[in-house]
């Protein structure tokens, strides 16, 4: 795991509170809350499947293993202090006044995958009703107060002192910065006119309003229907984009790079041409509802959210994607995501840092580690009361899991699906409708899934060290056809079945041994195939 310059160890001590009254009130309410969860199917014998690359071992071995190799220091986070208000303030050139021009949406390649081929300049037309055109700034600093000033009222107006009403898109240009502060108290992108706001260059959003505006209701343009068209923010490779303290409501549909706030490379045959470094910035501080997507990015480095909120999402609250790396998702609080998870990075996002979020009350999983992406720490996240599993890791190797609250979450407290060391430490897994920690195997092949673009193996293996596995429906643990598993000082209480703590999957067949050794004898226990002793660690 790559860490941030000047890194500095956190202190948690005051997230414990709130999570400790909300375990005992779920275990105290555990056997009504567990009376309502489908108990897994029961398993029947029948030839077995064999996944990708996996030959499924009939017998393990169980022994006690070295505890020394297990020893790992608290992990370093990045050091928070430095993103603040006034870091952002400070990087703001205001020197140089910018130029404003209202000029066609065609041949500009910040607009082009808004205009190009399959007919996509109908929307603009029709909402035009004409020749589609943006507003652009150039060449230097404008603040959005000075555009009303400039522009006929058709484009942008001043609809009540400081709100402001735009009907076109507005583009900043390569050497364009644009600033909306509190001198605006609400900018308001008409979806009826088709506005939208591109950042091809420099963009600071600080102590204001932006909201996705419905004229015929004078009201947001709260979601309807995910064709529909809603106003949206894009910010291409090569961009800075700051958001803080302010409030963004009623972005987004489903149309690519259209998504609600997206931090994008441009698409890979312009990338090719254009060569503008990754995109990056920092949102923080900020509140974000009613947006397709609450944020997305793709090919973005070293992006940094903090301290911001994105409630009543549709479909993600957070949505890191493709290739971006060296991220910071902290101290954030997503809930309600109305279609799928709260937080979830995918495909090939690594060398990032996840931690200190609250991630409940969300349609699936709170948070999801997918496609391929390693090499990331996720920490002291409080993770609860999600509709389907807590964490869940889908074919993502070598990912740290430290230190995170996973409590009465619908099923699983930790899903592993197809990933290899997963190393999981001194988290708690209470009170979820299945199982505390869950690892299994799954053959893909036979799916919609891209198998090129998304590769995987079959496998599994994971170390627990330390933690609580307490009072979930269907036990504490349950791991399918590893490859290795190692288990250590693992706390197992409060069993909801009456037969007391039990296992599933291999665990089970080996209960007894298992417990003898964790528990009696408070050693490390490694289980392994006896086909395949396929060591965990290098």
């Amino acid at each position: 795991m790559q860490t941030a310059k000047g890194v500095t160890e956190m202190n948690h001590s005051a997230l414990q509170g709130s999570l400790s009254v909300l375990a005992g009130a779920l275990l105290l309410a555990s056997s009504a809350a567990f009376a309502s969860v489908d108990a897994p199917p029961v398993k029947t014998e029948h030839a077995p499947i064999l996944a990708k690359e996996l030959q499924q071992a009939k017998t393990y071995t169980v022994s006690s293993a070295p505890t020394a190799p297990l020893h790992l220091e608290k992990p370093k986070l990045p050091d928070l202090r430095g993103y603040t208000a006034e870091a952002v303030a400070a990087k703001i050139v205001r020197g140089k006044p910018g130029k404003i021009s209202v000029r066609q949406m065609m041949q500009e390649d910040a607009l082009k995958d808004f205009i190009g081929g399959d007919n996509k300049m109908a929307e603009w037309v029709v909402r035009q009703h004409g020749i589609p055109q943006a507003i652009f700034i150039d060449d230097g600093y404008i603040n959005l107060k000075d555009l009303s000033k400039k522009l006929p009222k058709q484009y942008i107006s001043e609809t009540s002192p400081g709100v402001f009403l735009a009907r076109l898109p507005i583009v900043v240009g390569r050497k364009g910065i644009l600033e909306v502060d509190k001198q605006t108290q609400e900018l308001r992108l008409s979806q009826e006119g088709g506005a939208f706001l591109i950042n091809d260059g420099q963009l600071f959003i600080r102590d204001t309003r932006v909201t996705g505006w419905r004229e015929a209701d004078n009201s947001p343009a709260t979601f309807r229907s995910p064709q529909e068209f809603r106003p949206f923010l894009l910010a291409w490779g090569g961009t800075e984009t700051y958001i803080v303290n302010s409030k963004m409501a009623s972005f987004g549909y489903a149309n690519s790079k259209s998504y609600g706030v997206s931090i994008s490379q441009y698409t890979p045959n312009m990338a090719k041409v254009l060569k503008r470094p990754e995109p990056t910035g920092w949102i923080i501080g900020s509140e974000f509802s009613d947006m397709w997507y609450g944020f997305y990015c793709y090919e973005t480095r070293d992006f940094v959210l903090k301290g911001n909120t994105y409630r009543d999402n549709i479909v993600y609250g957070i949505d890191p994607h493709d290739r971006s790396h060296g991220l910071i998702i902290a101290d954030n609080t997503v809930h309600g995501t109305r279609k799928k998870h709260g937080i979830i990075i995918s495909r090939e996002v690594n060398d990032s840092f996840i931690f200190n979020n609250r991630s409940y009350d969300n349609h699936l999983s709170g948070l999801v580690i997918d496609r391929n992406s390693v090499n990331n720490l996720i920490a002291y996240n409080q993770i609860y009361t999600n509709h389907t599993d807590g964490i869940t890791l889908y074919e993502s190797a070598d990912n740290l899991i430290y230190a995170n609250k996973v409590i009465g979450n619908k099923r699983h407290g930790i899903r592993i699906r197809n990933s290899v060391n997963i190393r999981l430490y001194e988290n708690v897994a209470m009170a979820n409708g299945l199982t505390g920690v869950y690892g299994h195997i799954k053959d893909l092949s036979d799916t919609d899934r891209d198998i090129k673009l998304d590769p995987f193996d079959a496998e599994v293996s994971l170390i627990v060290v330390g933690g609580e596995l307490a009072g979930n429906g269907s036990g504490p643990l349950s791991i399918d056809s590893p490859l290795s598993v190692e288990l250590y000082r693992v706390s197992m209480l409060a069993p909801t079945k009456t037969s007391g703590i039990s296992f599933t999957g291999i665990l089970g067949e080996r209960q007894d041994e298992i417990l003898d050794l964790l528990v009696r004898q408070q050693k490390a226990v490694l289980i392994d195939p006896v086909e395949r002793q396929t060591p965990l660690r290098d």
